[in-house]
């Protein structure tokens, strides 16, 4: 079976609407970012992804990569591997959401003042990334310092529905980060 798996988070969320000082953040899950279209089609894969034997050439990271890119065009699940379909409700929206932190700036003393929020640890570095309508780009002008990368976050602020290209990934969000915390169940 093929480890190309959308994760979609390993980190439980209990929907509520959590508020900080003057702002109502709505609590949100990572399927919540995923047009209805592309979340059936990624619940429900295609036979052959189950095809794949573990180990194979087929099912090594950079095969899936090129394998997803190549046939996006073609193929409806490979496209929603790849999709930057939003959606528009959650424009503007203020939002609370847990996920991992991937820097992208940062200064000498690792002051991370730039990332991608993703719903699971080591997307983007040590595996294929996930969708762009599952990866968030976040500014933080302030800047935060983290104990250890594999430690999850709540982040709160206001969500953009914007396409951003970067040599590490690319968002179809973006946050307008106003809180963040580490992540507690």
């Amino acid at each position: 079976m093929c480890c190309l798996v959308v994760m979609w988070s390993a980190i439980p969320v209990a929907m509520a609407a959590q508020s900080t000082g003057d702002k109502q953040f709505t609590t949100i899950e990572w399927t919540d970012l995923i047009p209805a279209e592309d979340l059936e089609i990624l619940q429900n894969p295609p036979d052959y992804i189950s095809e794949i034997e573990d180990g194979s050439v087929e099912d090594q990271i950079s095969s899936q990569i090129s394998s997803a890119m190549g046939a996006a065009t073609d193929d409806r699940y490979q496209q929603a591997l790849v999709s930057t379909r939003v959606k528009g409700e959650m424009d503007d929206a203020l939002v609370r959401i847990p996920g991992f932190i991937v820097p992208l700036e940062f200064d000498e003393k690792q002051t991370i003042t730039q990332f991608f929020l993703v719903p699971y640890f080591g997307a983007c570095l040590h595996m294929p990334p996930p969708p762009p309508n599952q990866i968030i780009l976040v500014d933080y002008k302030e800047g935060m310092q983290l104990e250890a990368l594999y430690m999850p976050v709540w982040v709160s602020g206001k969500l953009s529905t914007s396409v951003t290209d970067n040599a590490v990934a690319t968002s179809a969000y973006s946050m307008e980060l106003m809180e963040y915390k580490p992540y507690a169940e």
